[in-house]
């Protein structure tokens, strides 16, 4: 593990993206703390990566945000960065969807960040600024049949996202959006041993890329795309 650095509270962090941001920023020397809902597997996570912080929790669920943000005070000293990676898929046709599918999506993805934002910023402030990343998906900007629910999320999630940042650049904190297309997790149903799409490593290498910018930079978005997929827009 490499030289120490800041203290960076990942969500989703128990599978997928998020354990991949884990694992890649705690070899660079990051301390890192895991949020999910996933409490086995979170703790599995933990012990393999010395001195990270499981942090069993709810994103849709304000007490366990604050209890989140102070844990991390509290072990590290500081909060330095946020990662609002935890998401979930329902992907039907709009009037199949019922309405708590609609919740379900729109609690976790938007206003799971929202509450992440509102109660990292505190945090970051105290020891004078920080990054929020906030993993996306092109899906934000390219509609598809049966993602009325993901695509309204994700959206949103680049409305909040924007406007957060022009609210929160003055004080020293970035705001910066990582939207990757196709991804081989098990998210949403798929089956995982798609080689054309991207590989959740991928994913963490531009969350690393968007915490280690100069001080006096921001790259506010980052687009990812697999090299060659099969057909079509991915």
């Amino acid at each position: 593990m490499e030289g120490m650095k800041g203290a960076v509270l990942i969500t989703g962090a128990s599978r997928g993206i998020g354990e991949a941001t884990a694992r890649l920023l705690h070899a660079k020397g990051y301390r890192v703390g895991l949020m999910a809902r996933d409490e086995k597997r979170l703790q599995a996570l933990a012990a393999e990566l010395e001195g990270a912080l499981p942090l069993p929790g709810d994103v849709r669920e304000e007490g366990d945000w604050a209890r989140a943000v102070a844990a991390m005070e509290e072990a590290f000293g500081e909060l330095s960065a946020l990662v609002n990676n935890a998401g979930v898929g329902v992907m039907k046709p709009v009037h199949e969807l019922t309405l708590e599918e609609w919740r379900l999506v729109l609690d976790t993805n938007l206003t799971g960040a929202f509450l992440g934002i509102r109660h990292a910023v505190p945090a970051l402030l105290r020891r004078g600024g920080g990054t929020i990343v906030n993993v996306g998906s092109l899906a934000g900007k390219n509609p598809f049949k049966g993602g009325a629910a993901y695509n309204a999320s994700k959206f949103g999630l680049l409305g909040l996202a924007g406007a957060a940042m022009l609210d929160l650049r003055e004080a020293n904190i970035r705001v910066v959006n990582v939207l990757p297309g196709s991804v081989d997790t098990g998210f949403a149903g798929n089956t995982p041993g798609q080689a054309w799409k991207l590989k959740p490593e991928d994913v963490a290498q531009a969350v690393l890329f968007a915490l280690e910018m100069p001080g006096h930079a921001m790259v506010s978005e980052i687009e990812l795309r697999p090299t060659r997929p099969p057909s079509g827009p991915r």
